[in-house]
């Protein structure tokens, strides 16, 4: 079996006054990897606030993204810990729905963090960046920014994998609204037929994968001039790629995430746009939202028109498009990862 990794606790002493109520609050946070910069924002965001409210916190990662396994385990280790509630951005939506239900039959609640379950009500509740709309932002910015030669447009999707449905999805299916270009099930990747469309691969989200499926694409399809990829690694990978055949300058890159280094690949004209969201202030709201439950069984509201309660996202670049809200990189690295 494979072992847990970050499966510390934080153990903090006694509270009192308005955070007496949390003082034997015991929270676990269950990420996808612990070498992501995302899940590392996230896990500082859990950690702090867990410091502040006086709540008792476990962090656990799989070994790499898609580990489910090991998701599995330490759900296990925080039914039988007695924990209060579970953060987790799941590896598989779907596949873990069966150990979330036995979690909340044992009395824990349970918090989707970034990443919908699938169904999304597997869990009490969902504290997310809205990915598709995230999506729809940088395909709304590369759409203006190609003007009248978006129609034609040579695309290359970079995704994260072939899983159905993910983050990645919602994405990719945003990133293709924006564009312009017509979906067919917006739940499902890779079944559009419009012809500027080249080609898609995965990434895995790193940047090893980003150029790999990159040089797939471009053997394919030299002419690509437009790359949407699902995360700023993956993102670095494809302009490495693309470099090494000396096309950087020819193509545009668009992704999501935010972090500082992708902002500041945005800065250095290696992404022409990234779509910002904020995983530090998503782990906090979770751990908030832990204390309350266990203080008076209340969870605060879906954001209004959505099933989740939306945390947040901005277009980051300096080549703004008219009609497209967006906020400059210099406001990028001073919220990157907030």
């Amino acid at each position: 079996m494979k072992k847990l990794l970050l499966g510390t606790a934080l153990a903090v002493g006694a509270a009192s006054g308005a955070h007496a109520a949390a003082h034997e609050t015991s929270a676990c946070l269950i990420t996808k990897t612990d070498t992501n910069p995302f899940f590392v924002k996230m896990r500082e965001g859990a950690t702090a606030r867990a410091e502040e409210l006086g709540i008792n916190l476990m962090t656990f990662a799989g070994q790499v993204d898609g580990d489910h396994e090991t998701q599995v385990q330490a759900i296990e280790t925080c039914i039988a810990s007695g924990a209060s509630g579970i953060l987790i951005t799941a590896s598989d939506t779907s596949s873990i729905v069966s150990s979330v239900n036995q979690a909340r039959e044992a009395g824990l609640l349970v918090i989707a963090l970034d990443t919908p379950l699938d169904p999304a009500d597997a869990a009490d509740a969902t504290f997310a960046t809205d990915n598709f709309a995230a999506g729809v932002l940088i395909g709304q910015w590369a759409a203006g920014r190609m003007g009248e030669d978006a129609e034609n447009a040579k695309i290359a999707l970079l995704d994260l994998a072939v899983s159905q449905p993910t983050v990645g999805v919602l994405r990719d299916q945003g990133f293709l609204e924006g564009f312009g270009i017509d979906l067919a099930n917006p739940n499902v990747n890779g079944d559009e037929d419009d012809p500027r469309i080249v080609g898609s691969d995965v990434t895995a989200g790193n940047e090893e994968g980003g150029r790999t499926a990159m040089e797939s694409i471009l053997a394919m399809d030299p002419g690509v001039n437009l790359v949407y990829t699902i995360n700023e690694p993956a993102a670095a990978g494809a302009y490495e790629a693309l470099r090494s055949f000396g096309m950087e300058d020819g193509v545009t890159i668009v992704s999501v995430d935010g972090g500082c280094p992708g902002v500041q690949n945005v800065a250095e004209g290696i992404i022409g746009a990234t779509a910002q969201q904020y995983p530090l202030r998503m782990a906090a709201l979770g751990i908030e939202a832990i204390a309350q439950y266990a203080e008076d069984g209340t969870l605060p509201e879906p954001t209004e028109g959505k099933d989740f309660f939306d945390t947040g996202v901005a277009l980051v670049t300096d080549q703004p498009v008219e009609g497209v809200e967006s906020i400059s990189v210099e406001e990028g690295l001073e919220l990157c990862w907030g």
